[in-house]
């Protein structure tokens, strides 16, 4: 008899927390249902070849460098604080609210005397970026006391430390402890990394390199939207010329051949410019419509 062929799974660390639900959201358009319980860890996913792990960002890269996950997606303020060593294999642009990096930023209370970091020689911060904001002073010649936050960090200054370093997205949250921003000490946005030697495995870095290629489309595709419209084919050329945004459109000849139909993507924030456009241009029939997943 002949020896079962064992089944190959890629092991995917997916970030629990702030991220969970912009990350499922993504990896739904990428091609991959996920469904889990709000107090499981091990999410359901469609794909057979995937075993999927929720773990906070802070220690996915860890848990990637040391071969318990073969890949996953965190942060790269992550892998620098935990001084990681992993494959990048490509940045992720995404975040919770925005498509903007995060950031981590030197919070002081509104009137605090604190102008610039080096105001904050012989004072306090709180972090849960200890690491890399003791390199961060060191690099700016100064010394302060670096302390390890673990949770609810805006509301430690004043009474508790003099500045924090906090990450934000839109700075709301800061603002409504009343603190305010002094600089920023690094953007950072989501990283698909792998282990080193599972990058080195030919069946699992093809399946890294599939899901990069397919969450980098359902990223893509976010931002833009298709546009189909049928056009004269005697106002075809000057709708083209008029009309930048549709450079390399596909163009097919209809039924009618003084007619052609015209199939284009375009960024979503100009279609409300450029319909009155076409339809001022001769086009008839304009249908947009959302796109799931855009491959350059």
């Amino acid at each position: 008899m002949s020896e079962k062929k064992t089944k190959q799974v890629l092991r995917f660390g997916l970030p629990k927390g702030s991220l969970q639900e912009s990350t499922f959201s993504l990896m739904a358009k990428a091609g991959w249902k996920i469904s889990t319980s709000s107090r499981s860890y091990v999410p359901r996913t469609d794909d057979g070849e995937l075993e999927l792990r929720l773990i906070r960002a802070q220690e996915i890269s860890r848990y990637v460098e040391h071969g318990f996950l073969d890949a996953g997606l965190t942060g790269a303020d992550w892998i620098a604080e935990n001084d990681s060593d992993v494959q990048v294999v490509c940045e992720i642009a995404y975040n919770k609210q925005t498509t903007n990096p995060a950031r981590w930023v030197l919070a002081v209370p509104n009137d605090s005397p604190v102008r610039t970091v080096k105001d904050l020689q012989g004072k306090r911060v709180a972090t849960e970026l200890v690491a890399m904001t003791r390199r961060w002073l060191k690099s700016n010649g100064v010394t302060a006391e670096v302390e390890f936050s673990w949770g609810a960090t805006e509301v430690k200054a004043p009474e508790l430390v003099d500045a924090i370093v906090e990450l934000t997205e839109t700075g709301s949250s800061l603002r409504a402890n009343n603190l305010r921003i002094v600089d920023t000490l690094v953007s950072s946005f989501p990283q698909l990394i792998a282990n080193r030697q599972a990058w080195e495995d030919k069946w699992k870095r093809k399946k890294i390199e599939t899901m990069a290629l397919m969450l980098r489309g359902a990223l893509t595709a976010e931002e833009k939207v298709g546009l189909k419209m049928n056009v004269p084919r005697p106002k075809l050329a000057a709708l083209l010329k008029q009309l930048p945004a549709l450079r390399n459109p596909t163009i097919s000849t209809l039924s009618r051949e003084d007619w052609v139909a015209v199939e284009t993507i375009i960024d979503e924030k100009v279609v409300r410019e450029i319909i009155p456009q076409l339809k001022d241009a001769g086009a008839e029939g304009i249908i947009e419509y959302p796109l799931n997943k855009v491959i350059y």
